[in-house]
């Protein structure tokens, strides 16, 4: 049989399937400087990022995730009627609403440049649910035929093997087509300073930032005696709990300090411009993670509208193509097609928005019922009318004339 398959090019769920990240030793932290840089050391370490990757990750999944449908007039609707507009919308699963499937995988392309979830077909080829899947329990095999197949692991039991045609995967940036690239692999020197300097951070804070020095004696001790004076001076004197405490020392014993301050090593404002880099890593104003150093009331709304084009429209735009080509086959991308709606991110306070409704409604772009849709309230009658300014009429022809009523 396996010479069958090779010839006519049948794909099996059968054999072995490595699991081949080629950036696995990136992940862990084996290559690289700055340290052992990995998810779970950046989020626990770095406050930062760990607010970048949540809002990342809470903001794709708040906003709508519509599929849609191409009119024959060049228009769209919603295809509410496929089992894939409520997985995508409302439940991704018994077990998982839309909103945490869809912040999982976003959490999961952050931290390790793919996220995967095993689709669940109908006998029609329609999705009806999607189930994701932790990134390091999956591995993926290109075969001879170019397509891939994943491997999963499973706590309990033996791995199983999915087609490509089973198997959503959202990957970031990628060097080889397969696998994608995080933003803290790719940026792991940024990353590994940055955690070098909450090291040291922490580091003076457990020694009351009291920073080390040489504690000298006149005559010459013994290794006991140095291991005494050591055991004494540590139990005493270093530790938060004990800062300010007053130091006596006898015997004509004289401590010189040998480190710089925080203050003279410039130590503070290092962490600062660390916490910026964070925030360009994952693409994110700074003011929308907290660093307000340098916020204005009229640069914090300009930033406000560069978090939704630079960092959340790419976001958006990668997701998006990933589900048409996972998720829809060959004849329904014709019609359909995944879209989110990052316009309610951007529709300022009420009333500028309202100041942009007047103008579409008087330019004739604009109904009262589109209006009303788009605040999410209730048409209404002869609500679908869209007036044309008068002076707007073609050239040539006369405006008409007003009817006057005689009383």
């Amino acid at each position: 049989m396996g010479l069958w398959n090779r010839l006519f090019g049948v794909e099996t769920r059968s054999g072995d399937v490595r699991l081949s990240d080629p950036y696995l030793g990136e992940f862990f932290g084996m290559q690289g400087r700055g340290g052992n840089v990995t998810p779970d050391a950046v989020l626990s370490n770095l406050a930062v990022a760990a607010r970048c990757v949540a809002l990342r990750s809470e903001m794709m999944a708040s906003v709508g995730l519509y599929l849609f449908r191409r009119t024959d007039n060049g228009g769209r609707e919603r295809a509410d009627d496929n089992p894939l507009y409520g997985v995508l919308h409302d439940i991704a699963n018994p077990n998982m609403t839309a909103f945490e499937a869809r912040e999982f995988l976003v959490r999961s392309l952050d931290l390790t440049g793919n996220a995967y979830a095993r689709i669940e077909r109908n006998a029609r080829g329609q999705v009806t649910a999607l189930y994701p899947l932790a990134p390091l329990t999956v591995g993926v095999e290109r075969l001879a035929s170019g397509r891939l197949r994943y491997r999963v692991g499973q706590e309990r039991g033996a791995p199983y093997v999915l087609l490509q045609e089973e198997m959503l995967h959202l990957r970031g940036p990628s060097r080889d087509g397969m696998l994608g690239q995080s933003p803290i692999s790719i940026s792991r020197g940024s990353l590994g300073l940055a955690l070098t300097n909450h090291d040291t951070a922490a580091s003076l804070s457990a020694n009351s930032l009291r920073p080390s020095g040489i504690l000298s004696f006149p005559e010459r001790l013994t290794h006991e005696q140095r291991l005494q004076v050591r055991q004494s001076m540590e139990q005493r004197y270093v530790g938060t709990d004990k800062a300010g405490k007053l130091m006596v020392m006898d015997g004509g014993a004289k401590f010189e300090r040998m480190a710089f301050s925080p203050e003279d090593a410039e130590f503070l404002d290092s962490r600062k411009l660390g916490n910026e880099d964070v925030a360009r890593i994952f693409g994110l104003p700074p003011t929308s993670v907290g660093i307000t150093d340098k916020a204005t009331y009229s640069n914090t709304e300009q930033e406000g509208r560069a978090l939704v084009q630079n960092a959340l429209g790419p976001l958006a735009g990668r997701i998006e193509a990933a589900m048409i080509r996972c998720l829809l086959t060959d004849v329904s991308r014709r019609t359909l097609y995944v879209e989110h709606d990052l316009d309610t991110l951007l529709r300022g306070d009420v009333k500028a928005r309202f100041e942009a409704y007047r103008i579409g409604r008087e330019t004739g772009a604009l109904s009262p019922n589109d209006i009303r849709r788009r605040e999410n309230d209730p048409p209404i009658p002869n609500g679908d009318v869209y007036h044309q300014p008068a002076n707007w009429v073609p050239l040539g022809t006369a405006a008409p004339a007003a009817t006057v009523v005689e009383a």
